[in-house]
């Protein structure tokens, strides 16, 4: 994936620095843009800003701060490269949630590697799910990678919602997101109580989660998310709804169905040791037992103890 990073300066003399230093990183494209053109800059939401100082015509403060009052850029990482040492300068300036201020002259290899890193953590963040904050797919899997190759015993946690889909289709999905953070929220609190240490919590995407816990004993930890998760849930809807104990949807032809209020359903994978190889086995267990879980209608869980020897 190509990242693109924009070059703030009025005379253009930055640009070819850095098409220079990342000659030989074909990832990275570099944008010289003129400070009084940053309003149409912004609406591409560049990967990262460098603002060189020295080199604009506009107030340094003004700028940072409409950078950062643009809802589309307000985690875009920021560096400011400028001559004026004054240390109320620069404190002015990392104010403004800027996150490097680079004093000239600048060391090109200090320059080089901090752009590098930053786009690092860029990369590792987008693994990072934006709504829950929690660890996606990618740590996901390293994390059960290792512990299969550690030999370790620990179970697998596969979690989801009932009748979320229709939650959306009632109350929005804004009020969707909530439920999805309220549950996120939910089981790391349980995980977090029950189990001492070693634990690891996942956002698979939508309303999936997983959990890693290095317990092969799980009837407590799910009996106290589920409870703590229906108590809660109701929170989200209406008195009416909460009444009624069921939600309305029409459905494509326009005909009413009634489906429960959202309840959580809990698949558990016992992984003792070697009982698998990899973790696609694992995969397809979980899917088998969450699968369980949800057949049973309301909050539940299932728990697949099942042993297998290899010879």
């Amino acid at each position: 994936m190509v990242q693109e990073i924009y070059i703030i300066d009025d005379d253009e003399s930055s640009i070819l620095v850095f098409k220079e230093l990342f000659k030989n990183d074909k990832e990275y494209k570099f944008i010289s843009v003129k400070s009084d053109m940053i309003d149409v800059a912004l609406k591409n939401i560049p990967s990262i800003i460098i603002i060189n100082e020295d080199a604009i015509e506009v107030d340094i403060v003004d700028l940072c701060k409409k950078i950062r009052n643009d809802d589309d850029n307000s985690i875009t990482p920021v560096i400011v490269v400028s001559s004026n040492d004054d240390t109320e300068h620069r404190i002015t300036i990392l104010k403004e949630a800027i996150e490097y201020y680079i004093k000239k002259p600048v060391n090109e290899k200090y320059l080089y590697y901090t752009v590098k890193n930053i786009s690092r953590l860029l990369t590792i963040n987008r693994r990072i799910s934006p709504l829950t904050g929690l660890p996606g797919n990618v740590q996901i899997h390293a994390e059960l990678k290792k512990r299969l190759a550690n030999k370790e015993e620990f179970s697998v946690l596969y979690l989801d919602l009932d009748n979320f889909k229709a939650y959306n289709d009632v109350y929005g999905f804004l009020k969707g997101d909530e439920i999805i953070k309220f549950t996120a929220n939910v089981i790391l609190e349980c995980i977090h109580r029950d189990v001492e240490g070693g634990s690891f919590v996942g956002h698979i995407g939508g309303d999936d989660f997983i959990a890693i816990v290095p317990t092969l004993k799980c009837e407590k930890i799910c009996q106290d998310i589920i409870a703590c998760f229906d108590s809660r849930v109701l929170d989200f809807y209406t008195p009416a709804d909460i009444d009624k104990g069921y939600i309305e949807v029409a459905n494509r032809k326009g005909i009413i169905e009634q489906f429960p209020l959202t309840s959580i359903s809990i698949g558990v994978v016992v992984v003792d040791k070697n009982r698998f190889y990899n973790m696609l086995e694992i995969g397809e267990v979980g899917a088998q037992v969450k699968h369980a879980a949800k057949s049973v209608m309301g909050s539940s869980y299932s728990i697949d103890k099942r042993k297998t020897v290899f010879i």
